[in-house]
């Protein structure tokens, strides 16, 4: 007698293997699709920083978005735009610039706009020497919230630099 197909033993050992590969691997894929969208937020961040810079050494001033001739990505006005996953704003004096989440991203909540979850921080520094304005990350988001989300951007810490 000729054996065709396969035992249910055998169909159930594949379907478990399936199982177990699809239970590891759909939590990294979430968590690289996270890690992609929050990309675009260290690359707008350092735009911000070197418009800031340039404008600082020939002005020897922080300037806000429109002074410097920064837009964030996506579509909005000259103090507040938004993309598909993130909404930038800076404050008056073009000192901040913020960047919160629209959606979750993984750990990371959606946060109200103009919170800061990604803020860096302009700062004159005084003399005429030193053509370069000073960055410095800070945290005004809900406790908690900073290092659920930062760990969606590695690079974030690497954009920060001081000019002393």
């Amino acid at each position: 007698m000729k054996k065709q197909g396969f035992t249910l033993i055998e169909l159930m050992v594949v379907i478990v293997i399936m199982g177990i590969l699809a239970a590891v691997a759909v939590p990294k894929l979430f968590g690289m699709i996270a890690k992609s969208k929050a990309s675009e937020v260290p690359t707008a961040a350092g735009t911000w920083i070197n418009m800031q810079d340039a404008y600082f050494q020939e002005k020897n001033d922080v300037g806000n978005w429109v002074q410097i001739g920064y837009s964030a990505p996506g579509t909005g006005s000259s103090h507040s735009y938004g993309s598909g996953v993130f909404h930038y704003t800076d404050d008056e004096d073009g000192s901040d610039w913020m960047a919160d989440p629209k959606v979750k991203l993984n750990d990371c909540e959606a946060a109200a706009q103009a919170t800061g979850t990604w803020k860096l921080q302009a700062t004159d520094n005084g003399t005429d020497t030193t053509p370069a304005s000073s960055f410095e990350i800070t945290d005004a988001s809900a406790a908690g919230t900073k290092s659920k989300c930062l760990v969606l951007t590695p690079s974030w810490d690497n954009l920060t630099r001081s000019s002393n």
